[in-house]
């Protein structure tokens, strides 16, 4: 098969059709020990859930999603405009890398807790608006009465500082479910 061809099929399909040889590769290995293993990451929980549809804007709990590429792979894959919700305080990480897709597809950025000196310096020439605030509650309704319609609102922390990923996934799960 050609690389044109591959690429007219599409990165859903392509990432469809590698995954699908990866579990068929599951499938034969002879340690149920590793099979185990390897079949949770289907179970992944808080990875890209959708929790549900407000106003118009369609919630996202990556909760999971505690580095700088997993919230690249996030918003990479999310289609329209985004709302951004992560966590301040880590000023180690490299957010170079969220610059093009943070330019085309994040509205606004909502920095939840801790310093976010370092994601206002990566972002306050790429994101229109960014705020801070201080709990998910807080972030969620911010997304919620910002003005902005038709976007998703994507909660990906890029750190792994802050709370655990099952409390956060929780907490953003049953705020957006009080709105």
């Amino acid at each position: 098969m050609s690389i044109e061809l591959l690429a007219k099929q599409g990165r859903d399909r392509i990432y469809g059709g590698l995954a699908s040889i990866d579990s068929s590769r599951l499938r034969q290995m002879r340690d149920q020990s590793l099979r185990t293993c390897f079949s949770r990451f289907d179970e992944a929980e808080f990875r890209l859930e959708y929790v549900a549809r407000i106003y118009g804007m369609e919630f996202i709990n990556d909760a999971a999603g505690r580095s700088v590429n997993a919230t690249w792979y996030a918003l990479q894959r999310l289609e329209g405009s985004v709302i951004w919700i992560a966590f301040g305080g880590d000023s180690q990480a490299d957010y170079s890398r969220l610059h093009s897709l943070a330019l085309s597809k994040v509205r606004m950025l909502i920095c939840v807790g801790g310093d976010s000196r370092s994601l206002h310096e990566a972002f306050d020439h790429v994101i229109p608006t960014i705020v801070d605030v201080d709990s998910i509650g807080s972030a969620v309704h911010a997304a919620c009465y910002s003005g902005l319609t038709d976007v998703k609102v994507l909660f990906s922390p890029a750190t792994r500082q802050g709370l655990s990923d099952r409390t956060a996934g929780l907490l953003f799960r049953r705020e957006v479910n009080e709105l």
